[in-house]
C-alpha cells in the first residue's frame, strides 16, 4: 500500500492515471502526445519513469501487442486505499462534506 500512495504523491502520475481514465489502452507514444502540451509539460523519459512506478505500484498493468505496449488503469489498489481508509468513516457524511466543498469552491 505504501508503494500506491508513494504513486499518488505525485500530480505527474495524476494526470497519466486520469488520462488512462480518460482513454485506457494508451501507447506511450499517444499518452506523451496527451501530455506534452499540459501544464506539466512532460517529456518522452518523464512519462517513461511515471509509468514505471505506477506500473511497480500495480496502477497500471500493460499489455503487448506487436511491437506497441498499452497502458491500461487498474483502479483496484485505489479502490481497496478507499474501502480501507473511507469506510471508517461514515459514507454519507464524507459524501456530504465533498459535496459541499464543491459548491463553496465552484462560487
Amino acid at each position: 500500500m505504501d508503494l500506491v500512495f508513494r504513486a499518488l504523491a505525485d500530480d505527474s502520475r495524476r494526470a497519466l492515471l486520469d488520462s488512462l481514465c480518460a482513454h485506457s489502452g494508451q501507447t506511450l507514444n499517444e499518452l506523451c502526445a496527451g501530455l506534452a502540451h499540459g501544464k506539466l509539460g512532460m517529456t518522452r523519459q518523464a512519462v517513461s519513469k511515471h509509468l514505471a512506478i505506477l506500473e511497480e505500484a500495480n496502477l497500471v498493468a500493460t499489455v503487448k501487442r506487436g511491437r506497441e505496449k498499452l497502458h491500461y488503469l487498474n483502479a483496484v489498489p485505489i479502490a481497496e486505499i478507499a474501502n480501507r481508509w473511507i469506510r471508517k468513516f461514515e459514507r454519507h457524511k464524507v459524501d456530504a462534506l465533498v459535496d459541499l466543498k464543491r459548491r463553496l469552491e465552484s462560487e
